[in-house]
């Protein structure tokens, strides 16, 4: 059974930075793309951002780009993402995903999902 374990959220103060990792079990997806997504109060599930097999390609939602920077570790079969200069915007539970097929940005893409990691960013 595939499973996505995110850790690393908390509270965090505006301007303040926050490291999320994701680790695999089930199965390695090495040759796969992992995407981040986040969904904060109220609102619909948002891609943030995606590393393809080999960290050759990334992508950023415009609003995380130059604040957000997305790794992967493929021997540990781990994702992590750094958050930097994080605004209460920015406050979301974040979901690590596995990707199946279709672009990155696409939630449709991933059907493997975490349970997700609450980020909290208060001023």
């Amino acid at each position: 059974q595939v499973q996505l374990v995110e850790s690393g959220g908390g509270a965090v103060q505006a301007g303040g930075s926050a490291r999320l990792s994701c680790k695999v079990y089930g199965r390695t997806f090495a040759a796969d793309t992992l995407g981040w997504f986040r969904q904060p109060p109220g609102k619909e599930r948002e891609f943030v951002a995606a590393i393809t097999r080999g960290s050759r390609s990334t992508y950023y939602a415009d609003s995380v780009k130059g604040r957000f920077t997305i790794s992967r570790d493929t021997a540990k079969n781990m994702a992590f993402l750094q958050l930097n200069s994080l605004k209460p915007e920015d406050t979301a539970t974040y979901y690590c995903a596995g990707h199946s097929g279709g672009h990155p940005s696409r939630i449709g893409s991933y059907n493997y999902w975490g349970h997700g990691t609450q980020v909290t960013v208060f001023s």
